[in-house]
């Protein structure tokens, strides 16, 4: 019996599937899909996660001893929703159709979770907004459920499990004039505000229209949550971190829209 090979995959659905993933690398170039459902070892809703919730918790604190477990349970809630919410802006804005996103299986390496599988179905189609909303409060019920699974491992408080969500949505609308070359500032904040109230995040952080000394505008994050890194690593803020200086912050997000900028040129 020969492996089933998915780069000929037998249905409609299978095929849109296969396109999805494909599509989700090459935009990125680090997202690493495959068609299917759950396998041992990973973290997949509606199984018990216990486990791997536990297992990864012990790795950060293993390997940042001095952190403490606010950090650690930050890292389970941002490591577990990143794929999803790259998926979902992927499929809305790259993909135009969305596929069961929240369903995801997601696979841990060492203290990072990287890799995921997502089961062949249909997908949800329809004019843009209609896709935000539907993606928007598909997000917002797994994470919901991943933050309950999280207080049955450790402590999250749900308002700043909120904003660190925000941020990823601030983040993904921020590069979608990358992933969408030509969109202006004004699309994507009204973009991001749709995401934003469609997750129930309205007001949990937003984008800000930042004029660079040629006139250029760019977008960049204006943030409530915050990441905690600075445990792990004293004295080391993100560029758009709320806990600097805002003076220092739009210096430093400036820096590094001119650096971006000249990059792409």
């Amino acid at each position: 019996m020969t492996a089933r090979n998915y780069l000929f995959a037998p249905t409609a659905d299978d095929a849109a599937l296969t396109r999805f993933i494909a599509l989700g690398a090459s935009a990125t170039g680090f997202l690493k899909g495959a068609p299917g459902g759950h396998l041992p070892g990973w973290h997949t809703p509606g199984q018990d996660n216990t486990e791997f919730l536990t297992t990864l918790y012990q790795r950060l604190e293993a390997s940042y001893p001095h952190a403490g477990q606010p950090f650690y349970a930050v890292r389970l809630w941002t490591n577990l929703m990143w794929q999803p919410a790259y998926l979902a802006v992927i499929a809305v804005h790259l993909f135009g159709a969305l596929p069961d996103v929240t369903t995801l299986s997601q696979a841990r390496q060492n203290i990072d979770i990287n890799g995921y599988r997502l089961r062949p179905g249909p997908m949800v189609e329809g004019d843009l907004e209609v896709l935000i909303a539907r993606a928007g409060q598909d997000l917002r019920r797994m994470g919901d459920a991943v933050l309950a699974e999280i207080n049955g491992v450790t402590k999250l408080k749900r308002v700043p499990a909120l904003r660190l969500l925000t941020d990823r949505m601030l983040g993904l609308m921020v590069r979608l004039n990358h992933y969408r070359p030509g969109m202006g500032v004004d699309e994507q904040k009204r973009l991001c505000g749709l995401w934003l109230k469609a997750m129930g995040l309205t007001g949990q952080g937003d984008l800000e229209i930042l004029t660079l000394h040629d006139g250029k505008q760019v977008a960049i994050t204006a943030r409530k949550g915050c990441c905690l890194d600075y445990l792990a690593f004293p004295g080391t803020y993100c560029a758009s971190c709320p806990k600097q200086d805002d003076a220092l912050r739009l210096a430093r997000q400036t820096a590094d829209a001119v650096a971006e900028l000249a990059a792409a040129s």
